[in-house]
């Protein structure tokens, strides 16, 4: 398989061969769903809680008396059934939301991720990326002259340069394959991937 190579103009200059168990396999809209949410979940972290019918200020004495006033029989005002009262099941800080996905569920999932980019025309590969400066606008300039707006860069190697120039820019994401993530590749418009990162990717995924 082949996908395009781009120039500094974002123009494709020629054709780079790609593995095909990496960027050629067969869509599977279930698994990438699988593994996007349970990315999601496995980020997120037990920030909220909420108070039991023991946790909550509220006097032990008994609102009113037992008979006698027509109301349903009421023991303190913290019960589950009051406004203001405790939780039933309260939602607690070391709530864990984490999911399970084993490793070749993974793999499979990112290759169809990858795949399905590349048939969108939304994934190409350049030769590489270099600053020989850690400026900001030098790097906004490179992508706009490539008329790329929202775009991840999967480089084989995120020297200090490239990732100074490139953490200040709103949608850019600049990375090592490893630390590629399917909400990024789901997310951004066009994905950049230099040549020394194909044999990455295809050793982690394929």
């Amino acid at each position: 398989m082949q996908l395009e190579l781009l120039n500094e103009q974002g123009q494709a200059a020629s054709k780079v061969d790609v593995p095909e168990t990496v960027f050629d396999r067969q869509y599977n809209e279930d698994l990438i769903h699988q593994i996007v949410v349970a990315y999601q979940a496995n980020a997120r972290q037990g920030t909220r809680a909420q108070k039991d019918r023991e946790q909550v200020k509220h006097s032990t004495k008994k609102p009113f008396k037992q008979k006698g006033t027509g109301n349903a029989r009421a023991g303190m005002t913290s019960s589950p059934l009051w406004r203001g009262g405790g939780r039933i099941f309260p939602n607690l800080p070391e709530e864990n939301f984490s999911q399970k996905i084993n490793k070749k569920m993974y793999r499979a999932g990112m290759a169809s991720i990858l795949s399905q980019l590349a048939r969108e025309g939304r994934l190409a590969v350049v030769d590489s990326l270099k600053l020989d400066t850690p400026k900001t606008k030098v790097l906004a300039d490179k992508f706009k002259a490539m008329n790329l707006q929202s775009v991840m860069v999967i480089a084989d190697e995120v020297d200090e340069n490239l990732y100074l120039a490139s953490r200040n820019l709103k949608n850019v994401f600049v990375t090592e394959p490893r630390y590629a993530d399917p909400v990024s590749l789901v997310h951004y418009k066009k994905v950049l991937v230099t040549k020394g990162a194909i044999d990455k990717l295809k050793e982690m995924f394929a």
